[in-house]
Formats: C-alpha cells, structure tokens, sequence
C-alpha cells in the first residue's frame, strides 16, 4: 500500500544515519564460549577497538557527521576510555545487551535483567542513559522491545519490515519508534571470517570491496530517490581495516555529493517524529 513519503527537516531529500556496532571480542565469543582461550580468535575483535574504531571517528569528524554507537554493557566497562572518547566527540551511545545474547532464546524475566544491566553499565560510564535499542545477537522477541520500551527507551533499530521509521504498536498505550535496518546495508555480513570457530559456515567469504562499494551507494541512491531512510551498519573489526576504511569515505563522499541529506542519530530521529506528531 502506498504511504505519503515522509517530509524529512529542512526539505531534505533523505535521511541517513550511520550506526557503529561496538561487537569487539563478543562477536566471536557468542559463536563458541571457548574462545575465551583463544588469543588469536578474540584479536579479531580487539583490533576493531584499537585500529579501527579511532578511524571510523576521524572520518566523522571530518565530515562533522554525528553516528550512533550501539555498545554492549561489557564493552562499556571494558573499554570505558574508548567509549568516553566517542561521546566526548558528540555521537550517541546506544544500547546493544550487556554479551552479545541472543535475546530471543532468554524469558521475559532473563531479557529485563539483561537490559537492566546494560542501560546500567553505559550510564555508569557516560553518565547518561541510554535512549536507543538493537538486539545484539540480530534476533528477539515482541517482548524484548516491550522491555526495552519498559526500561525507556525511545527507538530500536532491528526490525526489516520498512525503509522509513515508524511506531511499533506494542500494546495498549504502548508503542516505540523502530528505524529499521537491512543486511544489504551491514558490513559485517560482507566481510566477518575465521578459521575456528569456523564463519562463515563453509567459510567462503570474504567478498570483493568494490562489489560491496557498489551496493551500499546503489542502496543510498534508491533511498535518496525514494525520500527513504538509509541506516548503515558497521562494525570497526571489519570495516576499520587500512584496505577497507576508504570505502566508507567513498561512501560518505557519494552521499554527500548526491546533496540534501539529513544525518541523524537515533535520538535527533525520535525527537523528529515526536515534533511532527504534534503538528
């Protein structure tokens, strides 16, 4: 059914809004608990933290581009310095579970404990508390956003059901705004290997970067077109290598030279929507 496309601030042809996932260590260890013994296979993850991340940030900062970081509780007391520093640059901390679970295969009671300690431990490092959501392990239940909303949030960002964000009805008097997401838009899927525990399955990837370039402008490029809402999806440890990294420039400088996009963090998304349900 046709929706009357969304009047984005200023007249903006589109809205874009880069997400970081802080996964780190946590990606490989929700694959196999047993890579807690694993040197080589947690480096993975810690390189995200220690090369990739800070390139990521200079090339926002270049572009005076403000991205929402959805971070994992344990990432947050683990790498408290890290994650002072991103929001001392003016992007938002999100929430993202406290280990990497997969919220889906927890009780309503086992997910609340989850998110509680979450929202608790990056407000104990940022002094603010979280307002934005995405499950860390990709799936969940009704439920899970039910207690996200519970514990105040204002917005997930794990759904695929539209391109445009919008309020998820979630019960009587109940509802949060989801910005939702796409694979086609996530780097991770692209480019995520390792030998053991073996991913992919069969382990046949990495893929071909200009490929990958090609598809995340085309994606942009429809969403400009379409008056859309482009999410992207990125994780330091994959998109942070010295060969990689100069596609999310390529990337940003595409977007911006196509013109009138709006960049908003979840939080700036929600303020939005709250505005204009009083106009």
């Amino acid at each position: 059914m046709y929706v009357e496309q969304v009047k984005w601030p200023n007249n903006m042809k589109c809205v874009a809004m880069i997400t970081i996932n802080l996964n780190a260590e946590l990606f490989w260890l929700q694959l196999d608990q047993g890579c807690v013994d694993m040197p080589k296979t947690l480096s993975l993850g810690q390189y995200g933290m220690k090369r990739g991340l800070y390139r990521i940030l200079d090339i926002l900062e270049a572009r005076n581009i403000k991205a929402t970081f959805f971070v994992p509780g344990w990432i947050a007391e683990n790498y408290s310095e890290d994650i002072v520093r991103i929001q001392e640059k003016g992007h938002e901390i999100a929430a993202l579970g406290y280990a990497h679970e997969n919220m889906a295969l927890l009780t309503e009671k086992e997910q609340d404990v989850v998110m509680k300690k979450s929202i608790n431990a990056i407000e104990k490092v940022c002094s603010v508390k979280p307002k934005g959501f995405r499950s860390p392990e990709g799936e969940l239940t009704i439920d899970t956003l039910r207690i996200a909303k519970n514990n105040g949030m204002n917005y997930s960002s794990n759904l695929s059901d539209d391109d445009r964000p919008y309020y998820k009805d979630l019960d009587k008097e109940m509802d949060l705004l989801e910005i939702p997401i796409h694979w086609a838009n996530y780097d991770l899927p692209y480019f995520a290997f390792n030998y053991k525990p073996a991913f992919p399955a069969g382990q046949g990837r990495i893929a071909n970067y200009t490929g990958v370039l090609s598809n995340w402008k085309d994606e942009f490029y429809g969403c400009h077109d379409y008056g859309l809402c482009y999410v992207l999806q990125l994780d330091p440890q994959a998109i942070g290598a010295p060969g990689r990294i100069g596609m999310l420039e390529e990337l940003l400088d595409y977007m911006e030279n196509l013109g009138d996009v709006w960049y908003a963090t979840g939080s700036e998304m929600f303020e939005y929507y709250e505005e204009m349900k009083v106009i």
